[in-house]
């Protein structure tokens, strides 16, 4: 898909699917997008799988030949060396597969190389099959059937000074280079390249978490179909009170997803807190009225994650709406939301802001837990941490600074005694997909401000 064929399919479905777009508006920074999100959602149109592939092969396209080149100057490197075997995808060469790829093929090594000043960022394909019209195929096995001396000629003819691998003890996106492969590659490297080779775990998580202005038209209407989704699910079209089971809820899940052609990356959960049990019921059980219902549902589409957790509350026979207490739990909650997303701030780490909202909130009397995490290609994305549930001190994982046009799972809860409860502890756990520009936090698609209501009459 050329560029002003991308342009016009995203300023289209951008248009399908968050309805607060404007037809033309390419800077969501423009759009003024609402905390709320809409009430009962209607479920965007879903593409057809050639039109999937066209958008997804011309965003590829699009971010090879902007991020690529952005992220090898910021961070100093000539050449970066990918490379995966079949079946066997490392996470970042996984993202750079098109529409009609949908494994590596036997061995696949993708070379990027910035001879500099200015010039165009190369893209090799060192392998028996090529990758669309993406990267520039570089091997002939007829006249050099040794692979890794293929690699070796083609770095020696550019002599850069830093080969970037995907080797890492810190994230688990840039640890992609096996051991077996990099003994291959160094044996068949010329020797004084061996002290060149450096980590590209920077560039693999600065690849996996910057997000370019297609995708974030396309990210609001993505996030628009999980919302309707999970509205449809919490609803007396899926659930008969006294009759459904939470397991059943999420089965329903994935039959939907399958017949929408629409992958989850995790199994959906359903739970429920009743007055009187302790903690949240796992387990399967038939949903009651009086129930406050629990879901965490993410789906995969156009290669981009969601991640949302929302409330319900059953009502009991002659209830209009949920008891105040409960009503004043996700108020509570959706306060300490507040407070986390004034504390990003660019370059700072996810353990600096998460110290500060912890400390904001628990200065208003609030009582939270946070554990946000970066979302993107995945649902648990390349990034730093803001907390995790068993640990709201600082840690390693979180040392990694927040930066500017990444996009963000903004998860936490806050407990809150519910009076109505007889001073019970509920749990109000709350997950939204949100993108952070450098100053503002933004939802993609509103966040829950009110509990659903599911009728038992």
């Amino acid at each position: 898909m050329n560029q002003g064929k991308l342009a016009l399919a995203c300023v289209t479905l951008a248009a399908l699917y968050a309805p607060q777009a404007m037809a033309g508006v390419t800077d969501l920074s423009a759009i003024p997008m609402s905390d709320t999100e809409r009430a009962k959602p209607a479920l965007p149109t879903i593409l057809p799988l050639k039109e999937r592939a066209e958008v997804v092969d011309g965003i590829l396209a699009e971010r090879l030949q902007t991020v690529i080149p952005a992220i090898m100057r910021e961070q100093g490197i000539d050449m970066w060396l990918l490379m995966s075997r079949e079946y066997f995808e490392e996470p970042v060469l996984a993202t750079m597969l098109d529409a009609q790829s949908f494994h590596a093929r036997r061995r696949t090594i993708l070379i990027f190389f910035d001879p500099g000043d200015g010039q165009p960022v190369e893209r090799l394909t060192v392998s028996r099959y090529g990758l669309a019209d993406l990267f520039e195929p570089s091997w002939a096995p007829e006249e050099e059937p040794d692979q890794w001396k293929a690699v070796a000629d083609i770095i020696a003819a550019r002599d850069p000074d830093k080969i970037a691998i995907n080797y890492s003890d810190a994230t688990r996106f840039g640890d992609g280079m096996t051991l077996s492969q990099y003994r291959a590659m160094t044996e068949a490297l010329p020797e004084e390249y061996a002290d060149r080779i450096v980590s590209g775990e920077t560039l693999s998580v600065r690849w996996l978490e910057s997000r370019t202005k297609a995708e974030l038209e396309l990210y609001p209407g993505i996030v628009r179909i999980a919302h309707a989704l999970i509205s449809e699910a919490f609803s007396r079209r899926v659930i008969t009170p006294g009759e459904t089971t939470t397991h059943e809820v999420r089965w329903w899940y994935r039959e939907k997803l399958a017949a929408l052609g629409i992958d989850p990356w995790f199994h959906p959960s359903v739970a429920v807190q009743r007055e009187g049990a302790e903690g949240m019921i796992y387990e399967d059980t038939v949903i009651q009225p009086g129930d406050l219902l629990w879901t965490d549902f993410g789906i995969t589409y156009l290669r981009l994650n969601t991640d949302t957790q929302h409330l319900a509350y059953v009502l009991k026979p002659g209830e209009t709406e949920a008891p105040e207490g409960l009503r004043e739990g996700l108020r509570r909650t959706n306060r300490v939301g507040d407070i986390l997303t004034a504390s990003f701030h660019a370059g700072e780490s996810g353990n600096e802001i998460l110290a500060r909202a912890r400390a904001a909130a628990l200065a208003e009397g609030l009582d939270p837990s946070i554990y946000s995490h970066p979302i993107g290609f995945h649902g648990h994305g390349a990034g730093t941490s803001i907390g995790f549930w068993d640990n709201q001190e600082a840690d390693p994982r979180g040392e990694y600074p927040v930066l500017a046009g990444t996009t963000w799972s903004i998860e936490f809860t806050n407990y809150y005694e519910v009076p109505e409860w007889d001073g019970q502890r509920v749990d109000f756990r709350s997950e939204e997909d949100a993108w952070f520009d450098g100053e503002t936090v933004r939802y993609l698609d509103g966040r829950q401000t009110e509990l659903t209501l599911i009728p038992s009459d």
